[in-house]
């Protein structure tokens, strides 16, 4: 038997808020929407193959506290994808962990950005190399742990 993530869905509290961030962001195109104000929702692509589903179903702010959804990391092939990546993050003032890029680990190249969506939905976006310029945050934790 063989498992692969299909796609993910997220609770949001405004989805056009959320939408235009991940499209910024991530360049996601919007394969598909709800407008009726009982079932908003929209899904998120690239190519046509889906990926992120928003939801308009919550209120207030991601609660890291309890049980549930730790962060969303996506993978790119490049360290120069993280950079424009950071680029467009810092422009828009999402909430940016470790100021920047960092590797996942002291002595790892593998690494990137980790940063919270509009609701504090904590992201990550990372290359397999080439993320070892600054030192790990924390000697003694992975940085994706967003310690």
């Amino acid at each position: 038997m063989s498992f692969q993530t299909g796609h993910v869905g997220l609770n949001v509290s405004d989805l056009d808020r959320s939408r235009d961030f991940y499209v910024k962001v991530f360049g996601f195109e919007v394969l598909g929407e709800s407008h009726r104000a009982d079932r908003r929702h929209a899904f998120l692509g690239l190519d046509g193959e889906l990926l992120l589903t928003l939801w308009q179903q919550s209120e207030g702010r991601f609660a890291t506290g309890l049980p549930g959804l730790h962060h969303l990391s996506f993978k790119v092939p490049d360290i120069e994808t993280v950079r424009r990546a950071e680029t467009v993050i810092r422009g828009i003032g999402a909430v940016l962990h470790h100021d920047g890029i960092v590797p996942h680990r002291e002595g790892a190249s593998s690494g990137g950005l980790f940063f919270e969506d509009p609701d504090g939905i904590r992201l990550e976006i990372y290359a397999p190399s080439g993320a070892d310029e600054r030192p790990a945050p924390a000697a003694d934790a992975p940085t994706c742990g967003f310690f």
